[in-house]
């Protein structure tokens, strides 16, 4: 749709009511605030909930194992002939025997529940998400012996730091003559790792492999193999592969499988807020819709004055839908930038208002997360603002039709 310069400033012109149709006014103002908001609204939340995946897909993925290797028979013996055989298979990037374990970690009189994993030093230092995230000690002590890297967050709730030691309780115990007795052992903080996930930097505890041997009395054995492939979304290409490498006797699971859950009700939720979220634009488009329509009814005087003048049906047709739709374009363009400046600034902002109302506004217990994620989606913002713009053009159309169809000679009559 092409329009003259005489449509446009009749457009504008309409825009800009004068005092007597400041009713007018005012709709047209709620409207572009509201197709705004809706936009802004929008692509913030879709930008958090990207991030929000992404960032808990990250440290999970990265943290724990893309697939997971277990024994049928119990504890896995004579792991190392198993390692080779699945680092033979093509698309796998590593392969870390461990043994790993619930444990009661107390200190003084405080305990809290964790995990404990074992696994060789030079293994866990080429973790990047824990080697990289060390906060304070080194993770090199881990070959001292009798040495733990511990989350921070755990640390903080025992009040310890590195150097100090905690007692690890395993559940399974020793057998006496007076019933069974738990099995406990000391161990020194070597180093405190965050990676930034409020489960694991609760909770995780890593050991040397050959100390955890011990403490879970599994010998020369390990009870788990983790897979980390070079593509996480090739599992399913690759997975089969793996499987015949390992052998009859032992069974797999995927960080789909264990994550699927989770990661489900992300995906439901953001579809859920999107479907809400979308009903903020629409009904700014019949806002638009009816001021348009207010508009029309209040100059039909003017438009057979504009008929009568020569303006053609599709001249008047074209001014009135562009007066309706220029509401919503500015509305796309103000939403637009203003999402995008919000969800670029997202962590800044949370922190600023944290410090204002003095609240937690988002609780690592709650949320999983230590920060606020945020990523823009480029295709997903192209449809939320091609979605924003297609009610915003298809608002203003029927009350442009009645206007183009409006008979000067009735208009003239009556006024």
């Amino acid at each position: 749709m092409i329009f003259n310069a005489f449509e446009r400033l009749v457009a504008m012109r309409y825009l800009r009511a004068r005092r007597r149709e400041g009713f007018i006014s005012v709709i047209a103002g709620f409207s572009l605030l509201g197709i705004a908001l809706g936009v802004a609204t929008l692509i913030i939340v879709m930008a958090v909930m990207n991030g929000f995946r992404e960032e808990l897909l990250s440290r999970i993925l990265g943290v724990n194992g893309h697939l997971t290797v277990l024994s049928l028979d119990g504890d896995i013996k004579g792991f190392d002939d198993l390692d080779e055989r699945l680092r033979a298979v093509k698309g796998v990037a590593a392969v870390i025997p461990q043994v790993q374990g619930q444990v009661m970690v107390t200190a003084g009189d405080k305990a809290r529940g964790g995990v404990a994993r074992g696994i060789r030093p030079d293994d866990l230092e080429q973790r990047k998400i824990i080697a990289d995230n060390i906060v304070v000690g080194d993770i090199d002590s881990l070959k001292d012996g009798d040495t733990v890297v511990v989350g921070s967050r755990l640390a903080q709730a025992l009040r310890l730091g590195v150097g100090d030691s905690i007692t690890l309780v395993s559940p399974s115990g020793n057998t006496t003559v007076i019933g069974m007795v738990p099995r406990l052992k000391s161990y020194r903080i070597g180093a405190l790792f965050e990676v930034g996930m409020f489960e694991y930097d609760s909770s995780f505890i890593y050991m040397s492999l050959s100390d955890a041997q011990t403490f879970f009395r599994t010998d020369d054995g390990v009870n788990a193999v983790e897979v980390f492939l070079r593509n996480p979304q090739a599992m399913g290409t690759v997975r089969p592969a793996i499987e015949q490498a390992a052998g009859e006797r032992f069974r797999t699971y995927d960080w789909q499988q264990s994550n699927a859950s989770f990661f489900n009700a992300i995906k439901v939720e953001r579809n859920v807020m999107f479907l809400i979220l979308s009903l903020i634009i629409l009904v700014a488009a019949f806002i638009i819709l009816s001021g348009q329509t207010m508009l029309v009814k209040d100059k039909g005087w003017h438009i057979a004055v504009l008929r009568t003048m020569g303006a053609t049906q599709g001249m008047v047709l074209r001014v009135f839908f562009l007066s309706g739709a220029s509401i919503g374009l500015m509305g796309t363009l103000i939403g637009f930038v203003l999402g995008l400046s919000f969800a670029g600034n997202i962590e800044t902002i949370r922190q600023f208002l944290q410090n204002l109302t003095g609240t937690e506004l988002f609780s690592a217990e709650i949320y999983f997360l230590s920060q606020l994620p945020a990523k823009v989606d480029s295709l997903e913002v192209a449809q939320v603002v091609g979605m924003a713009l297609f009610w915003s053009f298809l608002a203003p159309l029927w009350p442009a039709w009645r206007a183009a169809k409006l008979d000067p000679v009735e208009a003239l009559r009556y006024e």
